[in-house]
């Protein structure tokens, strides 16, 4: 399975065929290949990729040892893919944004925006109380009790809370445009994540 680490740069739009596509830009590697693991030393099948390389001085010494022994400028971050057969692939080798192409189908997982805490009506979409001279419940979520029996409230129960801040996966998303000269790949419709943060690329399985 294809598999990049990237940043996200921000959305724009492109035209094709007279028509305007929203698209998210994402600059995906490169990628340093710095393991492989196998079934029958590690326990799992699984590709250890590094991306962003970083000055010596910024790492811990730990990930270090990691990218010297497999032979890779330092990087700052190191993801890993379960895999169900290992690629063709060796370990020092660099993973480029060409390795997808135009109309491929990709998921990309990210962290999503945090709202912090937020209402019912922001965080579930409730409609709120009555917006007439008089009402005293707005924004409130009205009744959440549940009489005598049982007695308490079910655990995940529609409230106010902490939004946002999640691992979020947005599959089947397609691939519009591949600039491999600037390591960027722009994929259509919106992606998780705010500008500047980590995602993680993938093709789809069938």
């Amino acid at each position: 399975m294809r598999s990049l680490i990237g940043r996200k740069i921000g959305m724009t739009t492109l035209f094709q065929k007279e028509q305007v596509v929203p698209v998210t830009v994402i600059e995906a590697g490169p990628c340093y290949v710095l393991d492989l693991k196998d079934l029958k030393r590690d326990g799992y099948k699984a590709i250890q990729l590094g991306f962003e390389e970083a000055k010596e001085k910024e790492l811990p010494k730990p990930q270090l040892g990691v990218c010297k022994k497999a032979g890779v400028p330092p990087v700052r971050v190191i993801g890993e893919f379960r895999v169900e057969e290992l690629p063709e692939l060796t370990i020092g080798s660099r993973l480029t944004v060409d390795i997808f192409k135009t109309g491929d189908a990709i998921r990309i997982s990210a962290v999503s925006k945090g709202k912090g805490f937020q209402g019912v009506m922001k965080r579930w979409g409730f409609a709120g109380g009555g917006a007439s001279h008089g009402s005293m419940a707005h924004r409130k979520p009205g009744a959440i009790g549940c009489r005598t029996t049982p007695g308490k409230i079910f655990k995940g129960k529609r409230m106010a809370g902490h939004m946002g801040l999640k691992r979020v996966t947005i599959r089947n998303l397609q691939v519009v445009q591949v600039q491999p000269e600037r390591n960027l790949i722009f994929v259509k419709g919106s992606v998780p994540g705010s500008r500047g943060s980590l995602v993680i690329i993938q093709e789809e399985g069938k």
